[in-house]
């Protein structure tokens, strides 16, 4: 036999093991490939690569952090738009907003309320927000309701600011009636107080803002300290006292003049249904990053915070501050840590399928292999059967077992099974010696077999 015959013959018993294979490989294939289309109709979408958040002014605190946030977010892979307003009361409207395209956004704690917008959930406080309450004179009043007749500008419409000064006021006494209150706020209510145009105004900023900075600075004005601050927090959760040090705005012009004791709600981030829950972890790490240092009046590590909230904490918020990021986020990237995430349901049909499957395929297959030998002995067995009752001629007999043995030389089996194979050929052999042994018979006699 040539090289090319054996080389002929070595490819077509590849090919038909191959075949062999595939009638138990296939099957298992193609039922662990449904597993997974089944499997991956229950995976979440993925998140958004673009996303709005509702800020405040450009010139605010608000729209500094959100900077800060955009920055991280880009890094990710995803773009997050600062959408600037007129302040919380606006944020909140858009939230409220079903085709808003705003799914999430700054607000002031203490605006808003639970009740009416249940479905709205709270990612955790960032930061202090000192409510500070100037008024032109050098001394000060401790109590809002020597404020009582003056003209006061509470905020601009739709800022945090005027919804918490009314707030205030009105416990105080202070109504519309009582007094003058006008919708200005920023920079516009600043240079109205210096102009004598208001008696006192109304700002909810950072202590590190450049319009308290001036303030503090300008004579004839002076910053209301809170003698009753442990009242204003009993009735209103959302508030803290704080108190800010003499100097601790500038040392060298030593502002504040002495210590000053303020009314505080904090920023918060919330957040509406639309906001697609993968991106609640990420707003959570960038929260953290950007707000654990702390500031002026925030310890290190204090914010992000599950506290001085309005709205409910988001359950995966909750998660975050008691354990830490997810545990997949702690060293891969977001968009890895997400995509693994939301495929882990596709390890249904691996735990269901594959593992039944490792336990059935190698006996399926072994049993394929040797059936593929044994099915021979079936008919070598009737052959046995019919030579020893003598129902069978010697020239009928070998022909029976040529035919056996020629298929089984056609039988193609990996080595590990080759012992069947072997075995079978040395067991036709053995009958064809026993059949050589039958006597010819006569035209009308019945085969015998000698024994």
């Amino acid at each position: 036999m040539s090289n090319d015959d054996t080389s002929r013959i070595k490819r077509r018993r590849f090919f038909r093991n191959l075949l062999s294979q595939s009638t138990i490989v296939a099957p298992a294939l193609i039922l662990v490939i449904a597993g997974f289309v089944f499997a991956y109709q229950f995976v979440g979408p993925a998140p958004p690569d673009r996303i709005v958040m509702a800020t405040g002014s450009t010139s605010g605190a608000y729209h500094a952090f959100g900077q800060k946030y955009a920055d991280r977010f880009r890094k990710e892979g995803i773009e997050l738009v600062l959408k600037s307003t007129a302040g919380s009361v606006e944020n909140l409207d858009l939230l409220k907003l079903a085709d808003g395209g705003v799914p999430v956004a700054f607000l002031q704690g203490g605006i808003g309320s639970p009740d009416a917008e249940s479905e709205f959930r709270s990612l955790g406080s960032v930061y202090y927000e000192p409510l500070w309450v100037f008024v032109r004179g050098d001394d000060a009043p401790s109590q809002l309701t020597a404020l009582a007749g003056k003209k006061i500008a509470v905020g601009g419409k739709g800022s945090g600011t005027r919804a918490i000064a009314y707030r205030l006021l009105v416990e105080n006494g202070i109504t519309d009636v009582s007094a003058r209150l006008l919708d200005i706020g920023g920079p516009q209510a600043a240079q109205a107080l210096k102009n004598g145009v208001v008696d006192a105004a109304v700002f909810v900023t950072s202590a590190k803002s450049g319009t308290v900075r001036d303030l503090l600075s300008a004579p004839g004005i002076s910053v209301m300290s809170f003698e009753r601050a442990d009242a204003y927090i009993r009735r209103n959760r959302f508030l803290s006292k704080l108190t800010l040090p003499k100097g601790a705005v500038d040392l060298a012009k030593n502002l504040p003049t002495k210590d000053i004791v303020l009314l505080a709600p904090t920023a918060t981030v919330v957040a509406s249904p639309a906001l697609h829950p993968a991106l609640v972890d990420l707003f959570l790490l960038v929260m953290r990053d950007a707000h654990r240092p702390g500031g002026l009046l925030e310890a290190p590590d204090e914010f992000p915070s599950p506290r001085y909230i309005t709205y409910p904490l988001d359950p995966a918020a909750q998660r975050f501050y008691e354990r830490g990021p997810p545990f997949l986020q702690r060293f891969m990237p977001f968009w890895a840590a997400n995509l693994a995430d939301r495929l882990k349901v596709m390890l249904l049909p691996l735990l269901t399928l594959l593992y039944p499957l490792f336990k059935i395929l190698p006996p399926a297959y072994s049993w394929r292999m040797r059936s593929k030998v044994n099915r021979w002995y079936k008919e070598l067995q009737a052959l046995d059967d019919r030579v020893r009752d003598r129902s069978v001629s010697r020239e009928e007999a070998t022909k029976q077992l040529d035919r056996i043995e020629g298929s089984v030389e056609k039988v193609s089996v990996p080595a590990a099974f080759a012992a069947s194979a072997y075995t079978l050929r040395l067991h036709i052999d053995f009958l064809r010696r026993r059949v050589e042994g039958i006597s010819v018979p006569d035209d009308n006699a019945a085969a015998v077999v000698s024994e």
